[in-house]
């Protein structure tokens, strides 16, 4: 059976939602045959290293809200050791996304991290895969992951990313669905680096990134894998700027609480006027989910991600840290 993934948006036969219902359901259906193909099935539930129960991941905080005024909140990621992302983190940051759409003062909100080193990171691969493709849309149809990117990118209220550390895959695609992104000139480390593993990214960055660097410079980040500093991702336009590290919270501080204390309405429709011409549609978003979860059920993918597993991924401080490195002893030779 062919999942047909990589469509054109702009030609694309099935709503986003149904092609989302048709790969959870084939998701679900080939996961057993993987786990019991001998391959190593990434997102087996027999695979995963930590004892802790879906229910028990589910209560730990992982996602928290500094409510600084009425207009100016702080978002902080705190899941340590490395902020990784995945269906358990979810729910709560839908309620927060929900809370920052809902709250009719609110007009700027910052993304930070309280993990040294780690901003956000890639997706979870130890919950079985069914535990994401058995979630339900969001409101506007797609998975719940980049249905919540997208609203945020449309939602009227300011998002800013402030990025120390690493923001690897989950971390670069929220930093790229925020309006701007700054970086610490020290510490901030971007990367897309999924197909360095045999994977699509799923977030969202294939239509994003053109739009901000151009197609060049996408396809260079994208394929090439690799980890991108601060320096290089100010000079691409994968952030705003970048920043002395000592630099950076003072500056983002500043600017939130400048934007914070302008007008609602004016921001909003500002910002909105501004999407028209920069916002990708979101069945180009959905496309990029449906190819993720495709490339995560390829056998050589499994093969791929069990190889990282067994490196240390998830559990070894280095394979973090220096994931374009490890990810380029998997190259095809």
């Amino acid at each position: 059976m062919k999942i047909q993934s990589d469509r054109n948006p702009e030609f694309a036969s099935t709503s986003v939602a149904g092609a989302s219902k048709f790969l959870t359901a084939a998701a679900v259906l080939m996961l057993p045959a993987l786990a019991l193909s001998g391959q190593p099935a990434a997102l087996a539930k027999a695979d995963r290293p930590d004892k802790t129960s879906p229910q028990e991941t589910a209560a730990q905080t992982e996602v928290r809200i500094d409510k600084r005024t009425t207009a100016y909140w702080r978002v902080t990621f705190d899941n340590p050791p490395f902020n990784i992302f995945g269906p358990e983190t979810i729910p709560q940051f839908e309620k927060v996304v929900s809370e920052i759409e809902n709250d009719p003062n609110l007009k700027v909100v910052v993304f930070d991290s309280a993990v040294p080193g780690f901003f956000l990171t890639h997706y979870n691969f130890t919950p079985p895969l069914a535990e994401s493709t058995g979630l339900p849309s969001g409101p506007t149809g797609l998975h719940p992951l980049p249905d919540m990117l997208v609203r945020i990118s449309k939602s009227p209220v300011v998002s800013i990313s402030l990025i120390r550390g690493r923001a690897t895959g989950v971390g670069s695609e929220l930093a790229l669905a925020s309006d701007m992104r700054f970086a610490s000139r020290e510490k901030a480390i971007l990367s897309q680096w999924e197909v360095g593993a045999g994977l699509v990214p799923g977030g969202g960055p294939m239509a994003r990134l053109p739009r901000l660097m151009g197609r060049g410079r996408a396809l260079e980040v994208l394929l090439g894998s690799d980890d991108v500093n601060g320096d290089l991702a100010e000079k691409y336009g994968y952030v705003n700027r970048s920043l002395p590290d000592s630099e950076l919270d003072g500056f983002v501080d500043a600017l939130a609480t400048r934007i914070s204390g302008f007008d609602r309405q004016a921001i909003a429709d500002t910002k909105r006027l501004v999407d028209f011409a920069s916002l990708p549609s979101d069945p180009e978003i959905g496309a990029g989910w449906d190819a993720f979860i495709t490339s995560v059920l390829r056998p050589s993918t499994q093969v791929k991600i069990g190889k990282l597993m067994k490196m240390g991924l998830q559990t070894n401080p280095d394979v973090e840290a220096r994931l374009g490195h490890y990810t380029q002893t998997l190259a095809d030779k």
